[in-house]
């Protein structure tokens, strides 16, 4: 009877511990405040330094256009297995990004939100993940971001390794940061699409082309890349950017305003081999007239009209062809694209540079489509 008594006293006791603790903590759980503030860049929570931040601008859902971003304060990613955490001193932009803030991409890529916009960086490493080989803490480089987790629009940003070059003292941060997206665009389109050699030592099968849009993005690029070859270069462009596009090395220039302008016609009655379009939607029966037997227009942002005449030109066996393009980016071609720049050879023409707090004017330009070369975005 005794033990009997001493077990139920150990029960009663343990239980009303238990009940006592339980309650403590709870009232402890609805009565401790999380004090979080920021000291230095650093969420601090109760006192606790935790993660640090940096300035970023961000998209939230689709559209909206500049007013559409937006400057947060968020946590400085980390570099995983194969990439590099970068200090970035300059962005360069491209049309595609609005493009996919507006969700013209949506259909085949959605985004995932918050997303920071652009992929086109330039900065020093600050340091590298697991498995990093080519790289250290403290190299200059050029590099190619993923396009729709973006990241470019911050004070650091994450690169793969495998899309990133060394950046040499004679090549600037804006000069790089122009390279990737337009850069390569220009240089696939002559070189593996156009089959232009960029050599003048060598013959190129086609040696007549015409560039559209020669004083924007891509095409300020494939004027200077196309006469690093042996070919005769026809461009087009605004009045006010003739004698810019001919100092790239153009041959001729046409303003796309005038009536020889608007139906691309040679001042010299040349067909062309080869056509890379850069500018806005233009019909198949504008360029035929003005192709060589074999003649091929390269459409670097085709439209459906562009891809559904790509397809009857193929499958009706036209000797003409239209090719709609999709980059293919490559380490190795961005490192050829540098080594151009530090000697001199190819230039990036600068449209403008805007700090990071002023995306929005930048991006406005961007959108407003009459850019003479790149937007730089520095923060």
């Amino acid at each position: 009877m005794n033990r009997r008594k001493r077990i139920l006293r150990i029960y009663r006791f343990f239980s009303n511990y238990l009940i006592r603790w339980t309650r403590g903590r709870r009232h402890v759980q609805r009565h401790t405040l999380t004090v979080t503030s920021t000291i230095n860049g650093y969420i601090c929570r109760n006192g606790v330094m935790a993660e640090k931040l940096m300035h970023a601008v961000q998209c939230d859902s689709y559209g909206g256009g500049a007013a559409g971003l937006k400057h947060v304060e968020v946590p400085i990613p980390k570099a995983s297995k194969g990439e590099l955490l970068l200090k970035l001193e300059a962005t360069s932009l491209n049309p595609v990004d609005w493009k996919i803030q507006k969700g013209m991409l949506r259909p085949l890529l959605p985004l995932k939100f918050p997303w920071i916009p652009a992929t086109d960086v330039a900065g020093e490493v600050l340091d590298v993940g697991p498995g990093v080989k080519n790289f250290k803490i403290g190299d200059k480089v050029v590099s190619m971001l993923n396009t729709f987790k973006g990241g470019g629009l911050s004070e650091y940003a994450v690169s793969s390794e495998k899309l990133t070059v060394s950046r040499p003292p004679e090549v600037s941060a804006a000069e790089g940061a122009g390279l990737p997206v337009a850069g390569l665009t220009a240089l696939q389109a002559l070189t593996y699409h156009g089959g232009i050699t960029l050599d003048k030592t060598i013959p190129s099968p086609a040696t007549n082309i015409l560039i559209t849009a020669a004083s924007g993005g891509v095409g300020q690029y494939a004027v200077q890349l196309a006469k690093l070859g042996n070919v005769h270069v026809t461009a087009t462009c605004g009045a006010r950017n003739i004698d810019l596009v001919k100092s790239l090395g153009a041959d001729e220039v046409l303003d796309y305003k005038t009536p020889e302008g608007a139906i691309l016609k040679s001042p010299s009655d040349k067909k062309y081999d080869v056509v890379i379009h850069c500018a806005t939607p233009i019909p198949w029966s504008t360029f035929e007239p003005n192709l060589g037997p074999k003649g091929k227009v390269i459409d670097i942002t085709p439209g459906m009209s562009a891809i559904w005449t790509s397809f009857v030109k193929k499958v009706t066996c036209s000797k003409k062809q239209l090719v709609p393009i999709l980059l293919y980016p490559k380490a190795k071609n961005l490192e050829y694209l540098v080594g151009l720049v530090k000697e001199g050879k190819v230039k990036t023409v600068i449209d403008s540079k805007h700090p990071l707090k002023k995306a929005e004017e930048a991006w406005a330009k961007s959108i407003d489509g009459h850019a003479t070369g790149k937007i730089i975005v520095e923060p």
